[in-house]
């Protein structure tokens, strides 16, 4: 967003807060399905995000191999956040958060508890349980979650830092299904809304972030777009551009026309 515009001065146009985590940026990415590693550090880069997710299980958690996706990230410049992608247990999401920790990453977890294999969508009782077992291990936990307000709710009264529902199943880039229920998540939570999960393209962005949430995270769109970092550069503008149209408030929606000039005082 150009410098020289000026955000109104309201809670929603400052910084975003994650726990003790202060963030400039309100897009976060993934690192998975990327060509080379170099193509991910470069995509990464343009997108602007401080926020990276690195799925503890399917990642080598030894930074000094080179072939590694660690290697290429360095912690002083992204704030790595580790997640349970692949768990489709609670006992198993709890295993990989901790190990996460012990393999050095920070408080935060992106909590994934995945209730069936072909639609990837999360198990809603299995993410409850980690969540409980996590927060009270002193996790900063952003829960990825169906868009149901009612497990959203659960997952705020147990301390998550941030709920993150889908806009679409993973991977699926079909954009946002539902924009009511990510709308009403939003108003009836106090804690960061961060919609996660497919989105597709620049236009699917800007639509979430007009629905007044905190922030988006994607992987897939940036991974297999035809050239990743010119999408992850479009990517950055719609969000920002989402964030700052829904600060301005748009314009009633009316069904009729209503001239955008006067009427009054025309030449006749």
């Amino acid at each position: 967003m150009s410098t020289l515009i000026r955000e109104p001065d309201t809670q929603a146009s400052r910084p975003l807060q994650i726990g003790k985590h202060t963030l400039q940026s309100r897009l976060l990415v993934g690192t998975g399905k990327y060509r080379t590693n170099d193509q991910m550090l470069e995509a990464i880069t343009a997108s602007g995000a401080e926020v990276v997710t690195v799925a503890v299980r399917r990642v080598d958690l030894d930074r000094s191999h080179e072939e590694g996706i660690l290697h290429h990230l360095d912690p002083k410049q992204f704030l790595l956040l580790a997640n349970t992608a692949g768990c489709y247990t609670a006992d198993e999401a709890v295993r990989y958060a901790r190990l996460g920790r012990e393999a050095g990453f920070n408080d935060l977890i992106k909590l994934e508890v995945i209730g069936d294999k072909e639609t990837l969508l999360p198990d809603t009782v299995g993410l409850l349980e980690a969540a409980r077992t996590l927060v009270t291990e002193g996790f900063q936990v952003l829960a990825y979650t169906n868009d149901d307000l009612i497990t959203a709710l659960r997952l705020e009264e147990i301390g998550c830092a941030a709920v993150m529902p889908l806009a679409s199943p993973i991977g699926s880039g079909l954009g946002m299904m539902n924009p009511f229920t990510i709308r009403t998540i939003k108003r009836r939570l106090s804690v960061p809304v961060i919609v996660d999960a497919g989105v597709g393209t620049a236009s699917d962005a800007c639509l979430v972030m007009e629905q007044g949430v905190d922030g988006i995270l994607m992987n897939t769109a940036l991974a297999e777009a035809a050239h990743p970092v010119l999408m992850a550069h479009a990517m950055r503008d719609a969000v920002a551009a989402g964030r700052a149209a829904f600060l301005a408030g748009r314009m009633p929606r009316r069904e009729v026309a209503v001239p955008s000039s006067p009427v009054q005082g025309m030449l006749s």
